[in-house]
């Protein structure tokens, strides 16, 4: 009988630069020890997959300095993160109520991300293994 793979289940709520680190990095992750992961992108989380997100994603007062430190110590940035998230498998949803509230459509967002509400979210986190909320 085959081990049933873990399931991660993660809700990205808030923006900024430091969110997308957590959340991503969580998710590839997770992903790269062979588990499912899905991600739910609701109100300022969707800011993460936006396909301005450069210009979108900051850091909080008084941490600029860490950018400068992600770069030195190698770490991926955010395109490179969703890159990596895509091709393992990651499934990206953007919350639909929450796009309808902005006035955003898929046009907005990067390619690869699935639209679906709670309930699209809630069938895949039934099953999860670990729930994480940012």
């Amino acid at each position: 009988m085959a081990d049933k793979k873990k399931r991660v289940a993660i809700i990205a709520s808030t923006g900024g630069l430091e969110t997308a680190y957590k959340v991503l990095n969580i998710a590839t992750a997770a992903a790269a020890l062979d588990a499912e992961v899905a991600v739910f992108f609701t109100f300022d989380g969707l800011s993460i997959i936006h396909k301005d997100a450069a210009s979108m994603l900051q850091l909080g007062p008084g941490k600029e300095h860490l950018k400068e430190n992600f770069a030195k110590a190698g770490v991926p940035t955010i395109p490179e993160l969703l890159n990596m998230a895509k091709e393992s498998g990651v499934k990206l949803i953007a919350c639909q109520m929450t796009m309808d509230v902005m006035g955003l459509d898929r046009s907005h967002f990067i390619d690869g991300v699935d639209v679906g509400g709670a309930a699209t979210f809630l069938d895949f986190a039934f099953d999860a293994d670990v729930t994480l909320s940012f």
